[in-house]
C-alpha cells in the first residue's frame, strides 16, 4: 500500500490493531493520518492479544482510534461525520464463524456502498483478499464464479471499479498478526494474499439529441444528430497537439507512408450530412448502412452569408497540394470503391434526400475539385498559394520507389468522422474515424503493389495481413475482420495513370497498434484512458487498463410485433438504452402467430462494460429501459 505526504487513511474491521500499528510507523515519517477502527466494543477489542500496545502505538503516532463503527454504515458514524479519506482499507473482511460466499459477498457489497460516502472523490478503496476468493482471473488458482466472493462485481454496486491487483505485500507490516478466523484469534492464510485496489467510476450519461446547423451545396440546414450517436460527436480527437491513440495512429501511418511519397492532407471543414446526390456520383453505398436524416429547417444562403457564418462541426488535420499535382490527384473514376456496395431507393421514402456521411469519399472528390479551380484561379493571377488550406506531412523519401523515372508522386489525404447503421456487435461501429487518400501513378510502377508493401511493413508487426481482391487489397486482422481497403481505377485525364484509394479504419487499427480490449474504449470520457497515452504514445507499448476484469450480464428480452419490423431501430435502441454497454445481440427465438399477424421475438442482450463500473443492478436497470423505449416508441408488446 503505498501513501503519498498528506494523505489520510480510514482502516476498518481492524481485529488486533496490530496493521493498524505497522502502518503507524511505516508512514511516521510523512503527513499521513491514520484512522483505525473496529466493529467490537472497546472491552472486547482489548481482549485480543497485543491490541492494548498497538493501539498505543497508534495513538502515540498520531493516530485515532474508534471503537464500535460497523463498516457497513461508515456514513451513520458520528466520529467520521464531515471527514473523508484518500484511503480507506479494509483487510481480509470475513463475516465470521462458517458463514458462506453468499453472506461474504453481501458484507463487501454493504462495505463498499458504505465507504464512498466518506471517499475522497479520487480516492482508493483497499481490499486485501485470501488467494481464490476474490473470483478474478488474478487469483491462482481461479475458483469458479459462483463460489467466488465477486469483489469486482460487488465494488461495481457502488460505481466502484477494479483498477489494480498486487501482492498483499505483508512482509512491510512487520509486527501485523491477522486474526478472525472462524471469529478466533487465528489468522487466515496471507501469503499468497491479494491487494484489490477500487476507485471510482465516471457516472453514465444519458445519451441525447443533439441539433446541427451546417451549409450543404449552398444550403444552410439544421437536423439532428441520432441520439445513440451523440457520444461520438465534437469529441476533437484529431485536433493538432492531441494524444488520442486515432490521433497517434494516424501520425503513425502518415509519417510512414511519407518516407516513401509526398502525402498532403486537408484542413478543409467538412459537414457531416450528405445528401443522396452527392454520394452517387462518388460512390455506391448500401443504403441500409446509411443513418438517413430529415432536415429540421432548410434555408438558401448567399456566399457572404455561408462565408461568415458557416458552423466549424468538425475539424481536420492537413497538407499542402501544388497546382501541377491536383490534376493528377483528381479522378472522377471512382470505381475502386464500388465493388463493395451499392445504393437501392432511399428506404425512408422519398423526403430522405440526406444521410450522415457514410465516406469521406464524396467530399475528398468536392474538395479536390474546389483545389483544382482555386490553383487554376489563382495561377492566372499569378498566385499559386491563394486558398489553399493544406499542410504537409514530412518524411524522408527514400529515392524513386514512391513514384516512377525518379518522379514521387502525391497522396492527398482526409480524415474524419464517417457513420454506419449496423446491428450491435462485438466488433460493428456505428462511427469510426475514415482516414482516406488518393493518389495517381504510372500503371507501370505497380502501385497498389507499392502501396500494400509499406502498409504491410507498417502494419504487418500488429497483426494486420493484406489479402489480394479483384481492383486491390483488403486489410485484415483478427479478431476484427477487415480494418482497410487499397483499391485502384484508371484515372480520367490519363489512360496510362491509376487512381489508387486507401481507405483506413483509425479506430480498429488503434485497438491494434495499442492492444485495446475494446474498441468502445476510445469514446471513454475518463482522464485516465489519455493520460496513459500522454506517457506511451508510441504503437506497440500495451494499453493497460484502468478497469480490470469487468463482469459480462446476459439478459433476455422478448416481445410480440406488429406485421412490420425494423431491427435497425430495435439496435439504435439498444445502443441509447444501454448506454452503449450491450456488446452482442443474438436472436434467440422467432415465432409467427398464424391467425394475428404478430410475430414474437426473443434475443438475448450481453451487457459488459471497459470503461465504466457495471453491476447486475445498473445493466438490470438498463434492460428495464429499454423495455420501457420498445414499448413507447415501437408500439411492441412486452412478453
Amino acid at each position: 500500500m503505498s501513501i503519498s505526504p498528506s494523505r489520510s487513511i480510514l482502516l476498518v474491521g481492524e481485529g488486533n490493531f496490530s496493521f493498524a500499528a505497522s502502518a503507524s510507523q511505516l508512514y511516521s515519517e510523512t503527513e499521513t493520518s491514520l484512522t483505525a477502527t473496529c466493529l467490537q466494543h472497546q472491552e472486547e477489542a482489548l481482549r485480543h492479544e497485543g491490541a492494548a500496545n498497538n493501539i498505543k502505538i497508534v495513538k502515540d503516532s498520531g493516530g485515532a482510534v474508534l471503537f464500535e463503527v460497523d463498516c457497513t454504515k461508515l456514513g451513520e458514524c458520528a466520529s467520521l461525520q464531515g471527514r473523508v479519506f484518500d484511503r480507506v482499507v479494509f483487510n481480509f473482511p470475513h463475516c465470521g464463524r462458517k458463514s458462506g460466499v453468499k453472506k461474504n459477498r453481501n458484507l463487501l457489497k454493504n462495505f463498499f456502498l458504505s465507504c464512498v460516502q466518506v471517499l475522497s472523490e479520487n480516492g482508493e478503496v483497499h481490499v486485501g483478499l485470501c488467494n481464490g476468493q476474490g473470483g478474478t482471473p488474478a487469483d491462482h488458482p481461479q475458483r469458479e464464479w459462483h463460489n467466488s466472493w465477486q469483489v469486482a462485481a460487488m465494488a461495481a454496486e457502488a460505481h466502484l471499479i477494479l483498477s489494480d491487483v498486487r501482492p498483499f505485500q505483508s512482509e512491510k507490516y512487520q509486527s501485523y498478526k491477522c486474526t478472525g478466523y472462524r471469529s478466533q484469534d487465528k489468522g487466515f492464510h496471507v501469503e499468497k494474499g491479494l491487494l484489490h485496489v477500487f476507485t471510482r467510476s465516471l457516472p453514465y450519461t444519458p445519451a441525447q439529441v443533439l441539433k446541427v446547423e451546417e451549409a450543404v451545396e449552398g444550403d444552410r440546414v439544421q437536423y439532428n444528430i441520432p441520439a445513440e450517436l451523440s457520444n461520438y460527436i465534437n469529441r476533437g480527437f484529431l485536433c493538432s497537439g492531441s494524444v488520442h491513440p486515432v490521433r497517434l495512429v494516424q501520425d503513425f501511418l502518415l509519417k510512414g507512408l511519407a518516407e516513401k511519397w509526398s502525402v498532403s492532407m486537408t484542413t478543409e471543414t467538412i459537414p457531416f450530412l450528405l445528401t443522396t446526390k452527392q454520394l452517387q456520383t462518388c460512390c455506391d453505398v448500401d443504403s441500409t448502412h446509411c443513418y438517413w436524416i430529415h432536415l429540421l429547417q432548410k434555408d438558401l444562403i448567399s456566399d457572404t452569408h455561408a462565408s461568415t457564418s458557416k458552423k466549424k462541426d468538425h475539424t481536420l488535420s492537413a497538407t499542402r497540394v501544388t497546382s501541377d499535382k491536383v490534376d493528377r490527384v483528381r479522378s472522377k473514376g471512382v470505381e475502386s470503391l464500388r465493388s463493395a456496395c451499392s445504393l437501392d431507393v432511399d428506404p425512408e421514402g422519398e423526403s430522405a434526400l440526406y444521410m450522415l456521411r457514410p465516406s469521406l469519399l464524396p467530399q475528398m472528390e468536392e474538395l479536390l475539385t474546389k483545389k483544382e479551380q482555386l490553383i487554376s484561379n489563382a495561377g492566372s493571377h499569378g498566385d499559386n498559394e491563394g486558398n489553399n488550406k493544406s499542410v504537409e506531412v514530412e518524411g524522408h523519401k527514400e529515392g524513386p520507389c514512391g513514384g516512377c523515372n525518379g518522379v514521387t508522386s502525391l497522396l492527398f489525404g482526409i480524415c474524419g468522422l464517417v457513420f454506419k447503421n449496423v446491428t450491435v456487435n462485438l466488433w460493428a461501429l456505428p462511427a469510426f474515424h475514415e482516414l482516406l487518400l488518393r493518389g495517381v501513378f504510372p500503371s507501370e510502377c505497380e502501385p497498389i503493389k507499392l502501396l500494400g508493401q509499406r502498409l504491410e511493413t507498417l502494419l504487418a508487426p500488429y497483426g494486420v495481413s493484406l489479402v489480394a481482391e479483384q481492383g486491390g487489397l483488403r486489410l485484415i486482422a483478427q479478431p476484427m475482420g477487415c480494418v482497410g481497403k487499397v483499391l485502384a481505377s484508371i484515372a480520367s485525364d490519363k489512360i496510362s495513370d491509376v487512381s489508387v484509394t486507401v481507405s483506413l479504419n483509425l479506430d480498429l487499427l488503434a485497438v491494434l497498434l495499442f492492444s485495446l480490449p475494446d474498441w468502445r474504449l476510445l469514446w471513454s470520457h475518463d482522464p485516465r484512458f489519455l493520460q496513459h497515452f500522454a506517457l506511451h504514445s508510441s504503437p506497440g507499448k500495451p494499453f493497460h487498463p484502468f478497469s480490470l476484469f469487468p463482469e459480462h450480464f446476459s439478459f433476455d428480452i422478448s416481445f410480440w410485433t406488429g406485421p412490420t419490423w425494423e431491427e435497425k431501430k430495435f439496435h439504435a435502441l439498444i445502443r441509447e438504452a444501454s448506454r452503449g454497454t450491450v456488446e452482442q445481440v443474438k436472436l434467440i427465438d422467432r415465432f409467427s402467430h398464424p391467425d394475428l399477424s404478430q410475430t414474437s421475438y426473443c434475443y438475448r442482450l450481453i451487457y459488459h462494460s471497459n470503461t465504466h463500473a457495471l453491476s447486475h443492478t445498473q445493466a438490470l436497470q438498463f434492460h428495464k429501459d429499454l423495455e420501457s423505449f420498445l414499448t413507447s416508441r415501437l408500439q411492441v408488446t412486452i412478453r
